[in-house]
């Protein structure tokens, strides 16, 4: 760790202007999401006491993001971030306004109240990639795990303040209350954005299609170490964590008999604790790794389910939400930040939209089998369970590394040379970006003592070839000269080959110099580009 990253100021970020204004904006947009939320699972528990009616609110909040969150993803990093936040979240405030007036007037079912969470679920799943990707654009590189820091604390203020006002709204003006706040919110983000100007990077090859993108998109997180070291960790602890969310308003209503003041005030006793817990961050991380941070918070929040399962005192309740709020921010800032230092910056959106794909859809799966469980055996039991089950998770996945990205240089290497195409006719230039499959070999000499290590790290290299694209790869020895190696891999068509050149960090220049040193010869390895007719 370098000593400028660790004297960075917890509040540097907000130095920047434009992070100041999307933050104050972002949080009131946030205190409506959360407004919303209560009054949603309070509605819900109106309309319907069924356990499992009311965790499909928490579904189908979630469950779009799962859905919808990778396509959103590829769109964020191909298109204009600006313009699509400001185009949905416009979108997302009129279907609030609708629905605020569908609940004044006493219209709304139990299907319609999870229809329309559906559609600002999906409405969030296009805003939420887009959003985090951002936040690189706003401040240097050194500040980044401040401003994620800040954005948690941000998120936990509005979800501290956002439920406690929307449980007085509903008892004193009426359920519509919450819902009419929220339409209103999205226009002080949508405000914010309208004055942002970013830099514009202009590139020389055409842009992306979706659905390239997405494939792009899964490829790399699918050979990225760090990315999926983060993933299974996240999966293993929201699918159980989860439970708490979901069944916390059933625990109100019919365990503590509690109303929508009760609902709202535990709700914001967990974001009262998530930013006392986002104030001691910076001591807690100084005491423990990452790997450690989750471990321990894990088994506190294995000890606040079991005690929310069986102690029914309100004042012992309010006080595990305030620990489970202060555990929550902590592994969530962790893993936010151990997937933000593994994603370069081309493929930063979607590859958060895969760890928010993770994140929601393990929430998703989590709200439906706990609130199965609750109807059939009841809310302490499924409390019970899910306490075992994060044990259980938590030891499983112990191993994983966090933060492996922090060590790595993902910036663009630009080492590699532009590769020479003789055309013989505009026409030929013209075709040549669909020119398809690109054969690309590459020719060491090694000597015996070192096939060994040459080996191991081309083993390596395959890893990032395909994570840039590279559909087949190989690598072969001469046959009456052993010393000579070739590799071989093979790229969709020229144009992709070029972004393959595009996306080559500092990382993986270091990996190729390790490999270099190891040829023999005067001259560097010849490479060869062979184009199909």
């Amino acid at each position: 760790m370098s000593t400028s990253t660790a004297e960075v100021s917890p509040w540097a970020p907000f130095k920047s202007k434009i992070f100041s204004a999307l933050w104050l904006s972002g949080m009131f947009s946030t205190m409506g999401f959360r407004m919303h939320e209560v009054g949603a699972g309070w509605l819900m528990t109106s309309l319907s006491t069924d356990p499992l009616m009311v965790a499909l609110v928490q579904t189908a909040t979630t469950l779009p993001i799962f859905l919808f969150a990778l396509p959103a993803g590829a769109i964020a990093d191909v298109v204009s971030k600006r313009k699509l936040l400001i185009v949905v979240q416009l979108i997302m405030a009129v279907i609030a306004g609708l629905f605020t007036y569908a609940v004044y007037k006493g219209e709304v079912t139990p299907s319609l109240l999870l229809l329309f969470i559906f559609v600002l679920g999906t409405g969030s799943a296009f805003v939420a990639p887009a959003k985090q990707a951002i936040v690189p654009q706003l401040i240097p590189k050194e500040e980044l795990q401040s401003a994620i820091a800040l954005n948690s604390v941000g998120f936990n203020l509005s979800r501290a303040i956002g439920p406690a006002i929307a449980g007085v709204l509903i008892t004193s003006i009426g359920i519509a209350a919450p819902f009419a706040f929220n339409a209103v919110s999205f226009l002080f983000i949508i405000a914010t954005l309208l004055f942002w100007c970013p830099f514009r990077i202009i590139g020389d090859l055409p842009k992306e299609r979706i659905p390239g993108a997405i494939a792009t998109g899964l490829r790399y997180v699918r050979y990225s170490a760090p990315l999926k070291a983060t993933f299974w960790k996240a999966f293993a602890f929201f699918l159980s964590a989860s439970a708490f969310w979901t069944l916390l308003p059933l625990l109100v209503k019919t365990e503590l008999q509690g109303d929508a003041k009760l609902f709202g005030l535990l709700i914001g006793m967990t974001g009262i604790g998530a930013v006392i817990g986002a104030i001691l961050l910076p001591r807690v991380k100084g005491m423990f790794s990452p790997q450690r941070l989750v471990l321990v918070a894990s088994l506190l929040l294995v000890v606040v389910l079991m005690i929310a399962a069986s102690i029914k005192i309100q004042e012992l309740i309010m006080l595990m939400c305030v620990i489970f709020g202060a555990c929550w921010l902590w592994i969530l800032s962790t893993f936010n930040v151990s997937a933000q230092l593994a994603l370069p910056d081309w493929v930063r959106a979607r590859g958060l939209a895969i760890y928010l794909m993770v994140f929601f859809g393990s929430m998703s799966l989590g709200s439906l089998v706990w609130g199965l469980i609750a109807s059939e055996i009841g809310i302490s039991s499924a409390l019970l369970i899910a306490a075992g089950t994060l044990a259980i998770g938590t030891f499983f996945t112990r191993n994983y590394d966090l933060n492996q990205g922090k060590v790595l240089d993902l910036s663009p290497s630009t080492h590699w040379p532009e590769p020479i195409v003789v055309v013989d006719s505009k026409c030929e230039e013209d075709m040549l970006l669909e020119r398809s499959p690109v054969m690309v070999t590459v020719e060491y000499k090694v000597g015996k003592a070192d096939v060994k290590e040459f080996l191991s790290l081309m083993y390596q290299l395959e890893r990032v070839r395909k994570q840039y694209g590279a559909y087949t790869w190989n690598i072969l020895q001469e046959s009456n000269d052993p010393e000579v190696f070739v590799e071989q891999f093979m790229d969709v068509s020229w144009l992709d080959h070029l972004r393959h050149h595009k996306r080559i960090t500092s990382k993986d220049a270091e990996l190729q110099e390790q490999i270099h040193a190891l040829h023999k010869g005067d001259e560097p390895p010849k490479t060869r580009h062979f184009l199909g007719t």
